[in-house]
This record gives C-alpha cells, structure tokens and sequence, in this order.
C-alpha cells in the first residue's frame, strides 16, 4: 500500500504541476493581449525563456537555498518513491517562475531582453527562495519566533505572499528604475492611452489562468489524501467575488473584467484551506476592489506605467491575501482556525520588504552595469522588430 500512496502522490503533484506550467501560457497571452502589436512576439518569447531560465537556475541553486536539497545523487535514488522528490521540485519550479512571469507584464514594452534574463535568474536563483524558506521550509529561525510570539506559524497555503506579493513588489521597483514608456505621459499632464492589442487574447490568457489556478491551490496539499474540497470551492467563490466587483467598479471594462478574477484568485491563496467559501468570496471581492482602484490610482494620478498592472494585481493583492487569511481563516469568522493575525501582518510584510529590497538590489544593478532599456528608437519600432527581427504583423512588412 505503502508503493501505491507513493505513485499516487506523485501523480497528484505531477497534474498540479503540467496545470500550473499550462498556467504559464496564460500569463503569455494576457500580456500579449494587452501590450500593442509590435511587441506580441516579445511577451510570447519572454515567458517561455524566462521559464527555462527559471528551471536551470532554480535546479541548481534556488531549490537547495529554500529546501536544503539538491540532486547530485544517482537516477536510481532520484527515482525513490516513484519519483516523488523529483516531481516535487517541478511543481515548486512553476510557482518559482511565475516570479519573472508576474514581473514581464509588469516591464513591458520597452526592457532590454538579456538583461530580464539575468535578472530572471538573480531572482528565482537567490532572491525568491530565501523567502520560500523562511515561509515553506522553517529556514533562519523566523516561523518558530512568529509561532512564540503570536501563538501560530505565518501560513501562506498556496502563496498569496510567497509567489504573487513577492513577484509583484519585485515588479515595482523595476517598473520606477524603468520608467514609463516613452510617449505614455505628456509634459502638459495628458495621458496617452496604450488600449489592448487583443481583447480576444488577453481573455483566453485570464481563462488559462483562471483553469490553471485550481491546480496552483489545489495541488498545494502536496499528497492525494491532503487534498480537500473546500480549497477548490475557496478559490471559485473568490474568483466571482473579484470578478463581479471588478466588473461593477470598472464600468464593464473588459480589462478589469478579465484581470478581478484573477486578483481573487491571487488574495485567496494563502487561507483558501482555511476560510469558509462565504470568507473567500469576501476576500476575493475585496481583492477585485483593489486591483481596480489601485490600477487607477497608480497609472494615472502616480503616473506608474505598469502595463499589465502587476503591483495592484499581485503585490496588493497577494499582500491582502496573506493578511485576509489572518481574518477569516479565524473561527470566529466561519474559518477553520490555527492562524494569528499578528503572524499574517509580519510575514507578509517581512516578503514584501525581501522582494522590494531584492528587486531593487537586482535592477539597480542591472541598470547600472549594462542599462535595462531599449533605446528611443528600438523602442519606437517595438520589442518584437528591435529584439527577435520578425512582427506578429506581416502586412508591415513589404512583399520580399
């Protein structure tokens, strides 16, 4: 029974991570939906490197710095327990590169390739894992000191914290080191407005999301006889909360529609095995009221051009989440218990101030050394002509 739990829990974790790879096309074509034309070819070639990258790095490096485990040992004691080990790693990889993932819609349209590349592989090598540690694996101390003072653990189930507020706060340093693309605000205060490529196309990536994402809570469990119900339910009744908030704030804008569920999903992450659904709907209605709001706010009165709005999306709302599972993962609020609010505000703020701190470590550097950006006129032409020579519009091009 025991060889046959084994293959079980395996298989498990192998679905949840090809649903969470597939998740990664999402991101691809919510990016490539919502940036303009000439750079389409850009966001679809940027994921898929900067997974790769992930991969490698996060093999050899990140993975041994968040678990204390590597795989320098023989294929025939890599493949104990059916393999376990191994696809546990390939599952935690796809949260691991939803980091540059989160952060390429964030520095869209006008970042210099290789160099996202090697901040793709600073970040998920050395800045992502020394988080996931200290939250997922008890690393330097900080959860037993949390457990003492407040009474329970910092508990981020599936990564409202971990993944998105991490990726989102590392967004925003490089967005500002970046800033805005050229043309985007005008010295008389205008605000030229940059609408989506593809409507069509940022619809499917938030769909691919949305399905993806019960593989990204769900799978959390980690083992077959873990896995619960009530984390997928959570996750459903966030996604409608954040959705119809969304759609309500943002006057039917097809955007915000598309982007709300997303923002649910990502707030209820961290307590979707706690909270009764009633508190999931309310966090993720919550979650959309912000992204809508701060989206706004950042874009057009702080002047943050954020393309795909990555900070709101997955910083804010993912801070929210980790504090949102303090509230109503509480008994009193219908939740199931053993967590303390005092424990969800300071290891949600102890990742924010590791990803914003590390974020700017990596660009400011970056910057300083061989420049973040394309220039005016590579800019002008677009990433796809300016970086990988070909258009996702051939009608530009003459008949040759």
């Amino acid at each position: 029974m025991s060889g046959f739990k084994d293959g079980a829990d395996a298989l498990f974790i192998l679905l949840g991570a090809i649903m969470i790879l597939a998740m990664h096309a999402g991101f691809a074509f919510l990016e490539l939906g919502t940036v303009r034309k000439k750079n389409q070819v850009n966001a679809l070639v940027k994921i898929l490197v900067d997974f790769c990258v992930s991969a490698i790095v996060y093999f050899f490096v990140g993975y041994s710095i968040a678990y204390g485990v590597n795989f320098f040992s023989p294929a025939d004691v890599l493949s104990a327990r059916n393999g376990f080990e191994l696809v546990k790693f390939f599952f935690l990889l796809t949260f691991a590169a939803a980091i540059p993932a989160i952060i390429s819609g964030g520095i869209a349209e006008r970042a210099r390739f290789h160099p996202q590349t090697a901040a793709t592989a600073l970040l998920v090598g050395l800045v992502y894992p020394f988080f996931e540690g200290i939250a997922w694996n008890h690393r330097f101390g900080v959860q037993d000191w949390l457990l003492q003072t407040f009474g329970a653990e910092f508990h981020d189930f599936a990564g409202s914290v971990v993944v998105h507020a991490v990726g989102g706060w590392i967004a925003l340093p490089a967005v500002l080191l970046l800033g805005a693309r050229r043309g985007r605000y005008m010295k008389n205060g205008g605000i030229a407005a940059h609408p989506p490529s593809s409507i069509p196309f940022l619809a499917l990536g938030a769909w691919i999301l949305m399905v993806g994402w019960f593989g990204f809570n769900v799978m959390s469990a980690q083992a077959l006889d873990k896995m619960n119900g009530l984390v997928a339910v959570n996750s459903l009744m966030a996604m409608v909360g954040g959705t119809l908030v969304a759609t309500s704030l943002g006057k039917n804008d097809p955007g915000f529609v598309h982007n709300g569920p997303l923002a649910g999903l990502v707030a209820v992450c961290a307590g979707s095995d706690l909270m009764h659904p009633l508190g999931a709907l309310v966090t993720g209605g919550i979650a959309g009221a912000i992204f809508v709001w701060m989206f706004t706010l950042a874009q057009n009165k702080w002047k943050i051009d954020d393309v795909l709005g990555v900070w709101p999306l997955h910083g804010l709302c993912g801070l929210w989440g980790g504090i949102a599972a303090g509230i109503f993962g509480l008994k009193a609020l219908g939740g199931a218990g053993g967590v303390a609010l005092g424990s969800q505000l300071v290891g949600s703020l102890l990742g924010v101030a590791i990803a914003g701190v590390g974020g700017t470590m990596v660009y400011g550097l970056l910057k300083k050394t061989v420049g973040l950006r394309l220039d005016p006129e590579e800019e002008f032409q677009g990433a796809d002509l300016s970086i990988h020579r070909i258009t996702s519009t051939p009608e530009r091009e003459s008949n040759w």
